[in-house]
């Protein structure tokens, strides 16, 4: 890999990564009460790419994301705070679809409810002929090519069959110019039942170059692999051999109980590097070798690492996960080792968890190192 600088977050310059997704209205009641008696909300905006994208940018990467808004003051909203947070934005602003919203509240002390109403939503009408359009509003295969990374989850393919269909071209362009694939599996049961959803997260995770994943969500989609290979290897595929060996690495707990066999068991399946996101127990990886060593048999085919999570006073867990993917994806584009990038991802994901709001706390890079740092003193000064 060619490891390019990082750029001071302020600087411009042609995005190193690229992401597509549906960012929505984010009204947030205040204080800890029910919908049904809250008096008060915040407005702002959230989506898990655009929150990767705010994470990414401010710690200096340059990033473009690509969406559909409605014409309407909340579609307004999203473009604006994008744009605030040095955001490239391409977006088509559809004149008869709204904004897609969402609601979060907090029932009790330490539980957080969001609820979704992004059906039939601007986003929800992305298609692949205007992904692929050169109007400035999409993602053209030149700047695909120009990207060193597109990042995807699995919330945009589940938004309509349209959606679906852009994501999967998306990636066969991607894969066809060369760009490194990135994949959180992100499962949103709000969209489409688990027995519905996996094959089509497993298909995409089968495609992409970096898996990131709770463990719940990481088993999902192995179990989903197993099967298809599985069934592929009762038919005489070859791809039965890829279920031999993911289950002969992976019991029926596997990851849930502090072992290695989770990632291992994807890795045997052909996903290059897999990231199982742990939270506050930290995270694990595995990743092939690209390094070359004078005598090859000294290093092995696939490095393991994991990192301790890291104790933080939580008052919002919504984003953290994202905030690791900027994290980690920001260390991998400076070339950082496996264990470095796991440990900025935790390090983004915890200083996230302490301030309100999806994205608003994602950390620049003058807050890397501050909680390893561990100052008794809570002001700055």
């Amino acid at each position: 890999m060619t490891v390019s600088p990082i750029q001071d977050p302020q600087a411009g310059g042609a995005p190193r990564v690229v992401t597509v997704g549906e960012t929505m209205a984010l009204l947030h009641s205040e204080g800890i009460d029910s919908l049904a008696h809250a008096r008060t909300m915040t407005i702002g905006i959230g989506g898990a790419e655009s929150n990767l994208a705010i994470g990414l940018r401010r710690l200096g990467v340059p990033v473009a994301w690509v969406s559909r808004v409605g014409a309407d003051e909340l579609g307004t909203r999203v473009l604006r705070e994008l744009r605030a947070e040095q955001v490239e934005v391409r977006a088509v602003v559809d004149p008869e679809r709204p904004t897609g919203l969402m609601l979060k509240s907090h029932p009790s002390g330490g539980a957080t409810t969001v609820r979704y109403y992004r059906s039939g939503s601007a986003a929800s009408a992305l298609d692949a002929a205007a992904l692929a359009g050169d109007d400035g509003n999409g993602l053209p295969d030149d700047l695909l090519a120009g990207a060193e990374i597109l990042h995807l989850t699995g919330i945009t393919p589940l938004l309509s069959d349209s959606a679906r269909e852009a994501v999967l071209d998306l990636v066969d362009r991607a894969r066809a110019v060369g760009t490194l694939i990135s994949f959180d599996v992100n499962l949103r049961s709000a969209l489409a039942p688990r027995e519905v959803a996996a094959p089509l997260l497993a298909r995409l995770a089968a495609a992409a170059d970096i898996v990131f994943g709770g463990t719940d969500e990481l088993a999902l989609v192995a179990d989903a692999l197993a099967a298809e290979a599985q069934a592929a290897g009762a038919s005489g595929d070859a791809r039965g051999d890829a279920a031999r060996a993911g289950d002969a690495g992976r019991g029926e707990d596997a990851g849930r109980g502090g072992d290695d066999s989770l990632v291992r068991a994807l890795h045997a399946h052909g996903i290059p590097e897999v990231v199982e996101k742990r939270g506050a127990e930290g995270a694990r990886a595995l990743a092939a070798r690209t390094e070359k060593s004078a005598d090859a048999n000294t290093l092995p085919d696939v490095e393991l690492a994991e990192v301790p999570g890291l104790s933080v006073d939580v008052v919002d867990t919504v984003g953290a996960g994202d905030a690791f993917v900027a994290g980690y994806l920001s260390a991998r584009l400076e070339g950082l080792d496996l264990t470095a990038r796991l440990a900025r991802g935790n390090e983004c994901g915890a200083l996230i968890c302490t301030t309100p709001g999806d994205w608003e706390g994602a950390a620049h890079r003058e807050d890397l190192g501050r909680l390893a740092a561990g100052t008794a003193d809570p002001v700055v000064r």
